[in-house]
């Protein structure tokens, strides 16, 4: 299996951006959390980090034929990306949203995904496990 992590903006700032909702682990914690996981389930995985809209959406359109499944993090773009959508919706690869904090129980304009329809599942507010029981979605092909 192939799998294809995406993460938007600000998720670098991860150990430094609010440490009460997101943790003291850094972004390279996380990396090196989901590399472990895949490692030991002979997964293979690319994990990408961008504060860059447009490149966000031209990754999501290479993963077509590529990869088995997207694991996507939009960040803010979750929010209001009519254009990540349309990425997402354009692809024949199965995408999960995925979110390390509860956008359902944040503020207001966190509540609404626009890309949650056209997402497989959306896994949230489990940390760098919401990554791990994604994975674990896509294995059992849900």
């Amino acid at each position: 299996m192939k799998l294809l992590v995406l993460n938007g903006p600000n998720l670098n700032m991860l150990g430094i951006r609010e440490p009460e909702i997101y943790g003291n682990k850094t972004y390279q914690d996380l990396e090196e959390y989901i590399f472990e996981y895949c490692k030991k389930k002979d997964i293979d995985v690319d994990i990408k980090q961008t504060n860059d809209e447009s490149l966000y959406i031209s990754l999501i359109h290479r993963a077509n034929g590529i990869y088995d499944a997207c694991l996507l993090n939009p960040a803010a773009w979750s929010h209001y990306s009519y254009a990540v959508r349309d990425a997402i919706s354009s692809i024949n690869v199965p995408c999960y949203e995925v979110h390390l904090s509860n956008i359902e129980k944040r503020e207001d304009f966190r509540k609404l995904s626009v890309v949650k329809d056209v997402c497989v599942k959306t896994v949230m507010g489990l940390g760098f496990d919401s990554y791990i029981e994604t994975i674990k979605l896509v294995e059992r092909g849900i």
